[in-house]
């Protein structure tokens, strides 16, 4: 084992979009967690991985913290706070602004309360005056001592390189935990749900959204071959249920003669085909199971499991 290499978790934290799966997915070169310009985009912890000479970064994507108003937002706030005490450094993501409001309020609050480094990462300084962002750091200086202080733009993938240096600084020494090719712990099965997920959070109205999950209620790989039969390609059969709250829900989802529900399938397949590496036959249907965000045996079906945010 090389002596000088290092290994840890950092997690990442912040309110509801301010870019923490941008940057997570900007940092390992390929997308794992589904992005949008929508809060709570995020569910579940995901963990993905970074690999260079120096050392293995376990990065840890939570969901936003915010004001929980069902079971699954508890859920969601639950996991993301207690990651908190479970890794080496906590990287929190925060807008370019001055605006400290009751939210970032509540952070420091969760923040001050643990011993693990804290980096505070200001995001989306593509969007502002590079003079600005010296304002940024001084009104979040006066709120917390931090141990780095990193302004990027995770969009553009702007001081990335600076950031990866600060959080090798407070990893330990020792052993990767995952083979350098390794990017992510999640099943495929997941992140093809969540991909169908995030091109529905882009096509539908603003208040369907929160209320949907994804089911992969099918996923098989066979052989075809082409037209002249001399070469075999793979193919990824899928089927997948959107499952929405409401009946009124499930006819927006469906679309006029089905016109939404293909325009989902029609712009999640191409990225489930990059991420697969195959040709994907995607097929997909609408379920309505009322209140399932309040319900533990529904949400545990889905995906969300409440035992494991205890």
């Amino acid at each position: 084992m090389d002596k000088n290499f290092k290994s840890g978790f950092a997690t990442l934290i912040g309110r509801p979009n301010v870019g923490k799966s941008t940057l997570m997915n900007h940092i390992i070169g390929q997308k794992i967690a589904i992005t949008s310009n929508r809060p709570q985009t995020t569910r579940n912890r995901i963990q993905t991985v970074y690999t260079s000479k120096e050392g293995q970064i376990v990065f840890v994507d939570t969901p936003g913290i915010h004001k929980a108003k069902n079971k699954l937002g508890n859920y969601m706030v639950r996991i993301a706070e207690r990651s908190l005490t479970e890794v080496d450094v906590i990287l929190w993501l925060v807008e370019p602004s001055t605006f400290i409001g009751a939210g970032e309020k509540h952070i420091i609050e969760q923040l001050k309360k643990v011993k693990t480094p804290v980096i505070l990462v200001i995001n989306k300084t593509d969007k502002v005056k590079r003079e600005e962002v010296l304002v940024f750091i001084d009104a979040y200086r006066k709120e917390m001592d931090f141990e780095e202080i990193v302004p990027v733009s995770a969009l553009k993938g702007d001081n990335i390189d600076v950031l990866l240096e600060c959080i090798m600084k407070y990893l330990p020494y020792g052993e990767a935990f995952y083979d350098e090719d390794t990017v992510t712990d999640q099943p495929e099965r997941q992140i093809v749900a969540e991909l169908i997920r995030e091109k529905a959070l882009y096509s539908l109205e603003e208040e369907i959204p929160h209320g949907i999950a994804v089911v992969i209620e099918n996923m098989k790989f066979r052989k075809s071959a082409d037209k002249d039969r001399r070469k075999r390609t793979t193919i990824a059969d899928i089927e997948a249920t959107i499952v929405c709250e409401r009946e009124s829900h499930k006819g927006i989802i469906i679309g006029k003669k089905g016109a939404m529900l293909k325009q989902i399938g029609s712009k999640a397949r191409p990225e489930i085909e990059d991420m697969l590496e195959c040709k994907v036959n995607l097929q997909l249907w609408v379920k309505v199971r009322k209140d399932w965000r309040d319900s533990d045996l529904y949400m545990k079906n889905f995906g969300y499991n409440p035992k494991e945010s205890e």
